[in-house]
């Protein structure tokens, strides 16, 4: 039964935002920049980040990173057509700092959600 429910959506019934849902928690923070955009997203225990293409498609080289204040970062990288992340830290009572990068250009949010 699985396996007709898949067959049936197929990969073409994804749309560019879907993949964002992987993200748990509600939005909190967006940075766009020319090329596509840095979302954050937090619940109580957990934040995590995603960096989505402007115009997916074309592969490129993109990036993720997301640090809790006093942790390592949680890091995605490598040659996509349409996001790279999603990353996910806990940061139950902790600032968490993004960056995101696509094609050489990168934006960050400092210290966020503290």
């Amino acid at each position: 039964m699985t396996v007709v429910a898949l067959t049936l959506a197929g990969p073409g019934a994804q749309r560019a935002d879907a993949a964002v849902s992987a993200c748990a928690g509600r939005p909190q923070k967006t940075v766009k920049f020319a090329s596509g955009e840095l979302r954050i997203f937090k619940n109580r225990h957990y934040a995590c980040a995603v960096t989505i293409a402007g115009r997916p498609g074309a592969r490129r080289a993109m990036s993720v990173s997301l640090q809790a204040r006093g942790g390592r970062a949680a890091v995605d990288k490598g040659i996509f057509t349409r996001q790279a992340g999603p990353v996910t830290v806990h940061a139950l009572n902790r600032c968490v700092r993004a960056t995101g990068a696509i094609a050489g250009t990168s934006r960050s949010t400092g210290w966020v959600l503290c």
